[in-house]
């Protein structure tokens, strides 16, 4: 867990002052109406300071493994001051045991084409081993799909993300949907978003 940090400590991102609305507008439908949501990788932590506004109804559980992620959304979650934001945890998505045991949904923003491919692969792996049957794991980001074009700009933002780490880059979505259904959790809906990104739904099976 982490401090609150002060108010210096909060990071910006500006992506998500743009997105967040319409994540939101899916995850009304995509979420359950009680219980606690697991945001695996929250970054600065300012979308779940948003969901936690938008859903009182939730519980909202933080997580990152990076510590100035973490004291960043220790500072956002001190300054609204709502009592549906539980103290953000260090997780880091690829680990085998999670300081997480359980969760009603998982969501997880724009984090599997920055991280390598076993990121991913324990992002599911975990959220098979916290989620109950029929729970939802929803991810949000862009990824490459076999029958459809891709973007241009997302063709760039691909090359400038292997260029910065060999490891990262964006993820075929066929390939996503394996390796979920190996670890337990079928392919449900697949939503198209703002600036060529996609929202896509699991559930614990």
């Amino acid at each position: 867990m982490a401090d609150d940090g002060g108010a210096g400590a909060k990071r910006h991102a500006p992506a998500t002052a743009r997105n967040r609305d319409a994540i939101a507008a899916v995850l009304a439908d995509w979420l359950p109406r009680s219980g606690t949501v697991l945001e695996v990788a929250s970054g600065s932590g300012e979308h779940i300071v948003h969901f936690a506004t938008v859903f009182p109804g939730l519980d909202w559980q933080p997580s990152d493994p990076d510590a100035q992620a973490l004291t960043s959304i220790a500072a956002w979650r001190a300054e609204v001051g709502l009592a549906n934001i539980a103290p953000p945890v260090r997780l880091d998505a690829a680990a085998s045991e999670w300081p997480v045991t359980h969760a009603d949904a998982a969501l997880c923003i724009n984090m599997v084409h920055i991280s390598p491919w076993a990121a991913t692969l324990g992002l599911l792996a975990g959220a098979a081993r916290v989620l109950a049957d029929g729970a939802p794991l929803i991810l949000y980001g862009p990824y490459v799909e076999a029958e459809v074009p891709t973007a241009p700009s997302n063709l760039a933002f691909d090359a400038s993300l292997r260029a910065r780490n060999p490891d990262w880059g964006l993820r075929d979505l066929d390939a996503v949907q394996a390796a979920a259904a190996d670890a337990g959790l079928a392919f449900a809906r697949r939503c198209a978003m703002p600036a060529n990104n996609l929202m896509l739904l699991f559930h614990h099976r």
